[in-house]
């Protein structure tokens, strides 16, 4: 009965949860309200009204509404909703109403009401229930199978199995199913041996598969530790519905008796079923099995030894490590690959310790293993072991151990790595090296710190070390590398000095670009001068020097570059200098034979690079090229930008770029949070912010693609609006998304608000001050497309004369 009342509370919970789900208020459980609603089953109500009574009668009903529920069992429209309220209902008069129209109902209705008999698990019912086993109609006859399993009584199980023999095979599977229903019931009521009685009966009979394996699993799992017999039996079984049902069940038992059951019987079996039950031992994870697994994964069909060291790994006992390190060294790759995969995942300080005692070894096998397995266990306690490894090994052994230090070491490791660096002189070892300590001082919260010791060991090291430290303070990258490196251009050996040269050539920023230029312009080393001009153009490409500044140390290259190569390197740079200057240093060049068509190139490159700040000029140089030059290609370049440079009109297409900034939780608060832009920090990295989105839009800026993409993140771009006079202005500008402006440090304007960026869809009055006038944008990134345009005229909307913007501050 407890059982029953669970069901029934749990049944009331659902209900309550339907209701709720459909919009409809539950009366309070009162006389009134049940009154009410019985008076709607009983009136010419709609029959949505009726259905919606019944799920309230369903949370509230008492025996007062059982008559009237009743009386609709034989509706054809409410049936299903009557027997849907009265189920729930606690009171007797419900299984006595029930009872009473399975004596009158036909058909789906007595269907229905048979079901209900049985959820309300009516033990007076089973009289009744099993005179309905052999109805004609076959609906009938399987409900009642089913309701009398849901009851569960021993009645109601003999009711069953009295007529089962003659079920037709298309009711089996119904009266089967009541079968196992009512021994499962009467196992939890503790009648085991009336259980057992109905599983064994089944698992014995000519009946579905799933019939015969649900039995099996009943009369082991009843039986309790008894069952362990019945499990071995059918471990042997030739019919595979059995056996599987044999090992799913072993997964349900606890106990080493289960284990042993199944590996006592594993030698017999055929590679499927072998399969299965080493499947099934390591599910269980018992490190008893662990024996019988390494046997199976020492010989026999490769699949089983695959399965076996799987299961071992599942276990997941210390146990099981002599097998799998012995089957390192199997003949098949698959087996000691799977192996070494499996060692890596088996969990424990044991099992590190079997590892180092590996890399302890004096066979090179074991310990090239250990340390793959160090890494794939991401061991950083071996760390200390590795550096013992590294200084008393040789060849591959010792490149593998400093790998790792530089894998799974941190900072805190990097003295011990640099004493032991200068006992090295093979290269490979030093590369290994080289690469450990770029990875530990990538680790160090403080570089300054890995700095002076780098440069430290560097004025005690030989030729062969001092060239990999050079590399490693070239990837550092901060003043007190660059000043170390610097200072190896004056060793005595010429492989360090290559060395500081090529770490010099790939600095991480503009730091290095003076010393190249001087090593350019004066060494007499081929291979240095060209390291020196490839880097000094790359440092000069970053964007971070000013466009004069860039334009300076052009001239200089192109001074001294002698072979066409050369100048050709210089050309490029001079293409990407926002600076008109720049065509003074190219247009002699374009008479060189040699190099005339890259120069007429470089003359568009710096158009395009100034058309954004110096628009008129630009449209002079583009306009020759196209009219002097014999080059197609250069011809068709100039007439594509002078399409573009019409298309820009009157906006401001000379800017710089800062971002992008991440702190914050959408693009509102970004637009709130002030981040070191509108703080004028001296310290925010500038760059110049291209021209181009498409060719159609090229006022349009794509910050997405300069800045890269994401969402939720905040831009600042800048440039200088240079004015004849003072003058009123207006400022009409489009942002994706939301945008703030500064004009000399003012606010003009602010949005929070997301959309595309419309030309002219914001628009704001101002003065331009004679001079240079600071105009700062920011603009916020929701989702979706991330730009802006900008147009500066005179109020009336007409085009403004005497003004331009250049990105870079004044001087």
């Amino acid at each position: 009965m407890l059982k029953t009342r669970i069901h029934l509370v749990l049944a009331g919970v659902l209900l309550v949860a339907a209701a709720l789900s459909l919009g409809q208020t539950v009366p309070p459980a009162t006389k009134e309200s049940e009154t009410k609603l019985i008076n709607v089953l009983k009136s010419d109500a709609s029959h949505k009204e009726k259905a919606d009574a019944c799920r309230q009668l369903a949370i509230i009903g008492s025996k007062d509404a059982v008559a009237p529920l009743a009386a609709l069992l034989d509706d054809d429209k409410l049936a299903h909703m009557a027997r849907y309220a009265l189920e729930p209902i606690a009171d007797p008069a419900v299984d006595a109403a029930l009872r009473n129209a399975l004596g009158r109902l036909k058909g789906l209705h007595l269907v229905g009401v048979i079901g209900s008999v049985g959820v309300r698990r009516d033990a007076a019912a089973v009289e009744q229930l099993a005179g309905m086993l052999l109805d004609s109609d076959a609906e009938v006859a399987c409900a009642a199978a089913r309701s009398l399993g849901s009851i569960g009584t021993s009645d109601a199980a003999a009711a069953l199995q009295k007529v089962l023999p003659g079920v037709p095979d298309e009711n089996q599977l119904d009266f089967c199913e009541g079968l196992l229903r009512c021994a499962e019931a009467l196992a939890v009521e503790g009648d085991k041996q009336g259980a057992i009685a109905i599983y064994d009966r089944l698992r014995t009979i000519k009946a579905p598969h799933q019939v015969r394996g649900g039995a099996l699993r009943g009369a082991i799992l009843t039986r309790g530790g008894a069952g362990v017999t019945l499990l071995r039996e059918h471990l042997r079984s030739d019919d595979y519905i059995l056996f599987s049902a044999a090992t799913q069940t072993a997964l349900e038992m606890p106990g080493s008796d289960v284990t042993r059951a199944l590996t006592g019987e594993l030698g017999g079996l055929s590679g499927d079923n072998k399969i299965m039950v080493v499947q099934t031992l390591g599910y269980r994870g018992d490190a008893g099995a662990n024996p019988s697994l390494a046997a199976a994964a020492e010989r026999g069909p490769k699949a089983v030894r695959l399965a076996a060291i799987r299961a071992m790994t599942e276990i997941g006992h210390i146990s099981a490590m002599p097998a799998l390190v012995k089957l390192l060294d199997d003949g098949d790759g698959d087996i000691s690959r799977t192996a070494t995969e499996c060692l890596a995942a088996l969990p424990g300080e044991r099992v590190d310790a079997g590892i180092l005692a590996m890399l302890k070894s004096t066979d090179i096998g074991a310990q090239l293993t250990a340390l793959d397995l160090v890494g794939r266990r991401r061991m950083t306690s071996s760390v200390p072991a590795l550096l013992v490894l590294a200084r008393n090994s040789q060849g591959q052994v010792r490149t593998g151990a400093l790998r790792k230090v530089g894998e799974l070491g941190a900072a805190d490791d990097l003295g011990a790595l640099l004493v032991l660096m200068l006992d090295l002189r093979e290269s490979r070892d030093l590369d290994a090296a080289r690469q450990a300590l770029t990875a530990l001082c990538g680790k160090a919260g403080d570089p300054d710190l890995c700095t002076e010791k780098l440069a430290d060991l560097l004025g005690r090291a030989k030729p062969e070390q001092k060239v990999a430290l050079l590399r490693v303070l070239g990837g550092i990258g901060d003043a007190k590398s660059f000043e170390a490196v610097r200072g190896a251009l004056d060793d005595k050996e010429p492989d360090v000095q290559d060395a500081a040269v090529r770490a010099l050539a790939n600095w991480p920023d503009a730091t290095a670009t003076q010393v190249l230029l001087d090593i350019f312009t004066s060494t007499q080393n081929r291979t240095h001068r060209a390291l020196a001009l490839r880097g000094a153009t790359r440092l000069l490409g970053l964007g971070s020097w000013s466009p004069g500044d860039t334009l300076n140390v052009c001239r200089r290259l192109m001074s001294a570059a002698a072979s066409p190569g050369e100048k050709r390197l210089v050309l490029g740079c001079l293409a990407k200098v926002p600076d008109m200057g720049a065509i003074d240093v190219v247009e002699p060049l374009l008479s060189d034979s040699e190099v005339g068509a890259e120069a007429e190139l470089a003359m568009l490159g710096v158009a395009r690079s100034t058309m954004g700040s110096d628009r008129d000029q630009a449209k002079r140089v583009t306009e020759r090229m196209l009219k002097e030059s014999g080059n197609r290609g250069v011809r068709r370049q100039a007439s594509e930008l002078m399409a573009e440079i019409d298309k820009l009109e009157d906006y401001v297409a000379s800017w710089q770029v800062a971002g992008p900034y991440t702190r914050g939780r959408n693009f509102r608060a970004l637009l709130r949070t002030a981040f070191d832009p509108e703080k004028d920090d001296p310290a925010v990295a500038w760059k110049t912010l291209r021209i181009g989105g498409s060719a159609d839009r090229p006022w349009m800026f794509n910050l997405g693609a300069a800045l890269g993409g994401g969402n939720a993140r905040a831009a600042y771009v800048r440039t200088w609006v240079h004015s004849d006079r003072r003058r009123p202005v207006r400022i009409e500008f489009g942002t994706d998304d939301g945008n703030k402006l500064w004009l000399n440090g003012k606010v003009l304007s602010q949005d929070g608000a997301g959309g595309s960026a419309v030309p002219g869809e914001h628009k704001v009055e101002a003065i331009l001050n004679e001079g240079p006038n600071a105009l700062l944008l920011k603009v916020t990134q929701d989702s979706g497309p991330w730009e802006f345009c900008l147009r500066i005229c005179n109020r009336d909307g007409s085009r403004l004369e005497g003004v331009t913007a250049k990105a870079w501050p004044p001087n």
